[in-house]
C-alpha cells in the first residue's frame, strides 16, 4: 500500500461540484477583488472564530505581519515567541523591524512555556506571539495574565488552529488579535495562498482594512502607506464552501489521532494534555519518539510517507542569527530530534489508518 502524506485529489471527489459552482459564480460576477464573496466569508469566519471582525489577506504570513503592524510593532521593539514553529512566525516580526525573542516550550508539550515569558520581558517588549502549534491552543489564560501585568499585546499565531478550542472558546478569540493561514495543507484551505486576521477591536479592524489595501480610505486617497494584501474572491468563495464542512473534518481527524495515540502508547513522549472544554484541531499529528529516524525508514519501506514539522528550530537558522534567545531552549531542541508527523487528513480510508497503525505496531513489537 502507498500512503502519501498529502493527497489533494481526494478532496475534489467529495466536494468538487460545490467548489466548481462557487468558482463559476465568481467568474460570471465580474468582481474578483474585495467583493461580496470576501465580505460573506469574512463575516462567517469571524463568527466561527468568536470575533466581531475578520479581514481577509493574501497569506498567513501577511496575516501575522499586518497584525503586528496594526498593533504598532516596529523598529527597536521585541516580540516574544517560540522557535519550534514555521519560519513565518518570526519572519513577520523581522519584517516590522522588530526583534524576535525566542523562549522555550514546556517540558511535556510542544507549546510556549508561560513560565519562561516573565523573565524574557524587557522595556523593549511590545507583544507576545503564542503559537497554537499543530492545532492545539497554548495556555492562553497564563499568557494573557502575564501580558496584562506588563502591558503587552497578544497576537495568536492560529495559522494551524482553525476550529481549535481553549476552555470552550475558539482559537482566534483568545488574545488581542489573531492570524490564520489558508495554505492548501491547512484544515481550512484554499487552492493557493490566503490568510485572515480576526479581532474584537474596532480600531484594529479599521487599521487592518487600510493596511491590506494600499492604505486607501477612499479610491485613490491614501491615509497611510499600506500594502497589497487581499484575499481574492475565488479563494473566499472556495473557503466559504469548505467552512461548512470543517467541524465534521475535525471530528474525522480526531478519530484518526486517537487511533495513533492508542498504537503509540508510551512510545509517544508528548501526549496532548487539553484543558477542560478544549479541543485539538489536529492540523498535524506529531509524535515525539525514540529511534525516530529508524521508524521513518521502516514506514517508508512500507509505503507510508511521513514528515518532520519542523526539523530545525528557528534560532539555529542564519535568517534569525540576530534574534534574542532567552536562556537555553533545551526542550525545543530535544523535541526537534524526536518529532515525527504521521499522515492525517479527513480523506484517509479506514484500511489505510489500520495499515499505518499495524505498521507502527510491527516496528515496536
Amino acid at each position: 500500500m502507498r500512503i502519501p502524506f498529502f493527497d489533494f485529489s481526494r478532496e475534489i471527489s467529495f466536494i468538487g461540484p460545490e467548489v466548481e459552482e462557487a468558482i463559476h459564480n465568481v467568474l460570471v460576477s465580474g468582481r474578483y477583488i474585495l467583493g461580496e464573496e470576501l465580505e460573506s466569508f469574512e463575516n462567517a469566519f469571524a463568527s466561527f472564530s468568536g470575533c466581531r471582525y475578520a479581514v481577509g489577506v493574501a497569506s498567513g504570513t501577511d496575516a501575522l505581519f499586518l497584525a503586528l503592524k496594526a498593533l504598532g510593532v516596529g523598529e527597536g521593539d521585541e516580540v516574544i515567541t517560540v522557535a519550534n514553529t514555521f519560519a513565518a512566525t518570526a519572519l513577520a516580526i523581522l519584517y516590522t523591524g522588530a526583534r524576535p525573542v525566542f523562549i522555550d516550550i514546556g517540558k511535556d508539550s510542544f507549546l510556549m512555556d508561560p513560565q519562561c515569558i516573565e523573565d524574557a520581558v524587557t522595556e523593549k517588549t511590545k507583544a507576545i506571539i503564542p503559537v497554537h502549534l499543530y492545532g492545539q491552543c497554548a495556555d492562553m489564560e497564563s499568557i494573557n495574565n502575564i501580558a496584562s501585568r506588563h502591558g503587552l499585546f497578544v497576537l495568536e499565531d492560529a495559522c494551524q488552529a482553525h476550529g481549535a478550542l481553549y476552555r470552550g472558546r475558539p482559537a482566534g478569540s483568545l488574545g488581542d488579535i489573531a492570524a490564520f493561514s489558508f495554505y492548501p495543507t491547512k484544515n481550512l484551505s484554499c487552492y493557493g495562498d490566503g490568510g485572515m486576521v480576526v479581532t474584537n477591536s474596532r480600531d484594529l479592524y479599521e487599521k487592518l482594512s487600510l493596511l491590506r489595501n494600499y492604505g486607501q480610505n477612499d479610491r485613490y486617497h491614501y491615509a497611510l502607506a499600506g500594502y497589497n494584501s487581499r484575499l481574492d474572491e475565488v479563494h473566499a468563495a472556495v473557503l466559504r464552501v469548505k467552512l461548512g464542512y470543517l467541524e465534521g473534518w475535525i471530528d474525522k481527524r480526531t478519530c484518526i489521532a486517537r487511533e495513533y495515540d492508542n498504537v503509540l502508547g508510551k512510545a509517544n513522549k508528548v501526549r496532548s494534555n487539553l484543558f477542560r472544554e478544549s479541543r485539538h484541531a489536529y492540523h498535524l499529528y506529531v509524535a515525539a519518539v525514540d529511534r525516530r529516524d529508524e521508524l521513518i525508514s521502516y514506514l517508508e519501506d512500507r509505503g507510508i510517507e511521513t514528515m518532520i514539522h519542523y526539523p530545525v528550530p528557528l534560532h539555529k537558522l542564519d535568517a534569525f542569527k540576530d534574534s534574542c534567545i532567552w536562556r537555553d531552549l533545551d526542550n525545543t531542541e530535544k523535541r526537534t530530534r524526536e518529532i515525527l508527523s504521521l499522515p492525517l487528513n479527513q480523506w484517509l480510508k479506514q484500511e489505510e489508518v489500520e495499515y499505518i497503525t499495524d505498521s507502527i505496531r510491527g516496528f515496536y513489537a
